[in-house]
């Protein structure tokens, strides 16, 4: 009997230790920290919302009264305002369509009512953060003001959040994509060869991935106006950007880079991409991080393409193409290097049999 129970109990410990290796322990915990980062990343960001800075500018008869409201916005308590002098109204309209400000405060000297313009396609929830901060200003001034939103979101995309969420799906595209590239054949491409591959396919499917959701959100719902060609060339660029770093992640740290691509894009690119809340109402960690990751920079030149005429697309372009080069760089040259410190590696000479070789 005591040998049965011993043997029962080697067998417990024989299966529990081929099911549950210390790797795959680490990798649990990994994805534990991973999922409390998640929550707080998106809690940190969301739970709060408050202007901080909102680029307002403001209009007025004579420089004297320009200068003394705009110091008096600045001054605001906790400067939810960052209040510039402009000489009239044509130019406060023409930097609200170029994205140069958020909003525009008309000053009335021969009334008690101003006007203020929005741009509700920027991002809904800024536009009434906005009028609410300057109507709080206003009132406290014995006036009142009246918004009018100037680039107005279409009616397919009321709360503006279209551009968003399209380029949230192009993101899981490039990481799930590069992902399913490199665990078919081993987290780590084993020669440059299968590198430029695994590269070759990623940007057929960013191509197709940029179309098929270009096509969804023009011709199939209507929800965001643009040119049909500038979005679909920004969805194969986001694709590919965001695919090709987690092929260099994965080239570099293998199966936890995956992790790290999640880390970069989910946890922390999507509360901080300024989509459901644009950059001036995030707390400041996420706020500076934002314009830098492929999900805010794609959500920026989305709406930019959408409503602004293409306008302030420069730098949010630059950093999507930045992933893109320099994760096929890192993918390149982690491969080149693995096959000249493993030259003689069974798998870069005779991959396992029934294994693809991409």
């Amino acid at each position: 009997m005591s040998h049965t129970r011993n043997a029962t109990h080697l067998s417990y410990r024989a299966d529990g230790g081929g099911a549950v290796t210390l790797r795959a322990a680490l990798l649990v915990i990994g994805t534990l920290l991973l999922q409390l980062g998640f929550i707080t990343s998106y809690l940190g960001a969301f739970h709060h919302p408050t202007p901080h800075r909102v680029d307002l500018d403001v209009v007025a008869p004579t420089a004297q009264l320009r200068d003394r409201t705009a110091h008096q916005l600045d001054g605001l308590s906790g400067s939810p305002l960052d209040a510039h002098p402009v000489s009239d109204e044509a130019k406060a309209t023409r930097r609200i369509k170029h994205r140069e400000t958020d909003a525009a405060l008309i000053v009335n000297p021969s009334g008690r009512t101003d006007r203020l313009l929005v741009a509700g396609a920027a991002g809904n929830s800024l536009a009434q953060a906005t009028e609410q901060v300057v109507t709080a200003a206003e009132r406290s001034a014995g006036r009142t003001v009246a918004a009018t939103d100037i680039v107005p979101a279409s009616s397919g995309d009321s709360r503006s959040l279209s551009s968003f969420y399209l380029v949230i799906g192009w993101c899981v595209g490039g990481y799930l994509c590069a992902a399913i590239l490199a665990i078919s054949a081993g987290a780590r491409p084993a020669s440059p060869r299968r590198a430029v591959i695994r590269l070759a396919v990623l940007a057929l499917y960013s191509v197709l991935a940029g179309l098929g959701g270009a096509i969804i959100v023009g011709p199939v719902l209507g929800a965001l106006p643009g040119s049909f060609p500038a979005l679909w060339g920004l969805g194969a660029l986001t694709v590919f950007a965001v695919g090709a770093a987690t092929l260099a992640l994965q080239a570099l740290f293998g199966v936890l880079g995956i992790g790290l691509a999640i880390l970069l894009v989910v946890v922390l690119g999507n509360p901080s991409s300024g989509g459901p809340y644009p950059y001036p109402l995030l707390p400041a960690f996420w706020r500076h991080i934002g314009p830098y990751l492929p999900p805010g920079a794609g959500t920026w030149t989305s709406r930019s393409i959408a409503y602004f005429q293409g306008n302030a697309v420069t730098w949010p372009l630059l950093v999507l193409a930045g992933w893109a080069v320099v994760g096929t760089l890192l993918t390149l040259l982690a491969s080149a290097i693995r096959t000249r410190v493993h030259p003689d590696s069974p798998e870069l000479l005779n991959p396992p049999a029934g294994r693809p070789r991409v």
